[in-house]
């Protein structure tokens, strides 16, 4: 299986973490996903009244080094410790 086939599986996977998963570990998965799919970021910053969008593009933002293989990688990593985490507690 490719790294892009791997990828868009646990993207699916990722969409059956526990409703516990906190908001810092989903703007880091929200982040690596865009940027393995669309690239560094490609907008301005969200108002500063508009927090969930802000912190969305911040998380994006602050991974916008990274190629779209590494983000990918990062991804499946991170699905990964979380799925762990989850089946652990």
């Amino acid at each position: 299986m490719g790294l892009k086939e791997e990828f868009e599986e646990y993207a699916e996977k990722a969409k059956g973490l526990p409703e516990t998963t906190t908001n810092e570990n989903k703007l880091i998965l929200y982040g690596l996903f865009k940027q393995a799919t669309v690239g560094p970021v490609n907008t301005s910053r969200p108002g500063i009244f508009n927090l969930r969008d802000r912190a969305k593009w911040d998380a994006w933002k602050a991974v916008e080094g990274k190629s779209a293989e590494e983000a990918m990688g990062d991804y499946i990593t991170k699905v990964k410790e979380l799925q762990e985490a989850a089946a652990a507690s």
